[in-house]
């Protein structure tokens, strides 16, 4: 085995769902405002007792069962998410615990919206070398906890949710090298800060950002898996703002390829948003078994990584 795959995925959404008729009654909004400018009718909020741990628990348990796998059988759990609560344990361990994983090594990372392409990277690395030999990899955030639901300009934005994917050895590398970085001297265009910690970004920074600056990284990732963006059949953006992935999507020149627009069911759902996408596409059989797919993972810290995988 020299190289790995994603074996199966999973996703989980929490059931109360937020329209933007429900947000024009909490501020000046309407649903016209939401859709023109970032595109989301709606988007799904945890409650008080639904932890980032409980929902990242639920799209691991779905990705297990699709794989066919017992909580046995995974020795690395891998978290990407920016809004757990405590510091210890940390989110990775208490997925592990809901679970009965016995014994694996459990880490989360925090890289904001491009967490779970950083995330699945480090599985794929770890699982090549020969540290672990199946990975859980997750992206969980509860987004409605770091919202202030009085500024319009953020709250009609996020939602809440988790995606999951099972990684493990495979004969050839079905997971492409990743490409990653960040434009650290402009970290302060997306924020989680204070006490208590508020969410808030500079939209016209990111947008023109996203736009000019993120397509030749994300060609450039597919030239690393052997690919042209026209090979591709599917793109797995950030669901940030459909206004961002439609252009985006666009430049990159993947012509053949579907598009997520998760981002108008769920909203912007940080870690979560990619794999809670590509899991909805594979489900619904939108991209087939080795299909390739560029997930593209970028924003807090203005990070990005992006890796071409093959549909399990």
């Amino acid at each position: 085995m020299n190289g790995s795959r994603i074996a199966a995925v999973g996703h989980y959404q929490p059931a109360k769902v937020l329209t933007n008729e429900d947000l024009a009654g909490m501020v000046d909004t309407s649903d016209e405002w939401i859709r023109s400018r970032v595109g989301i009718r709606t988007r799904h909020l945890a409650g008080p007792d639904e932890p980032v741990d409980e929902l990242a628990a639920h799209a691991a348990a779905k990705a297990l069962a699709a794989a066919g796998l017992a909580p046995a059988d995974i020795d690395l759990v891998l978290v990407a998410t920016s809004t757990a609560v405590d510091r210890s344990p940390n989110t990775a361990a208490r997925v592990a615990s809901r679970l009965g994983i016995p014994q694996p090594a459990t880490m989360d990372l925090n890289v904001v919206c491009a967490g779970f392409t950083h995330a699945l990277a480090t599985a794929d690395h770890a699982v090549r070398a020969g540290g672990a030999s199946r990975a859980l990899v997750i992206g969980a955030d509860k987004m409605s906890d770091v919202t202030d639901w009085s500024d319009r300009t953020t709250c009609v934005l996020v939602g809440d949710g988790a995606g999951a994917a099972v990684v493990e050895a495979a004969p050839d590398a079905c997971i492409g090298p990743v490409l990653w970085g960040s434009v650290p001297e402009m970290g302060h265009a997306v924020r989680i800060e204070g006490t208590p910690p508020r969410f808030a970004q500079e939209g016209q920074s990111v947008y023109r950002w996203a736009t000019t600056q993120l397509p030749p990284i994300a060609r450039r990732a597919c030239e690393r898996a052997g690919l042209e963006p026209a090979d591709l059949a599917g793109v797995v953006l950030h669901q940030a703002n459909l206004r961002i992935i439609e252009p985006l999507a666009e430049k990159i020149g993947a012509v053949n390829a579907v598009v997520a627009r998760d981002v108008t069911e769920s909203g912007n759902t940080s870690a979560a948003s990619i794999p809670l996408a590509f899991s909805k596409l594979v489900e619904q059989g939108a991209v087939g078994t080795g299909d390739p797919v560029l997930l593209f993972g970028f924003g807090g810290n203005l990070s990005y990584a992006g890796q071409v995988v093959r549909c399990p």
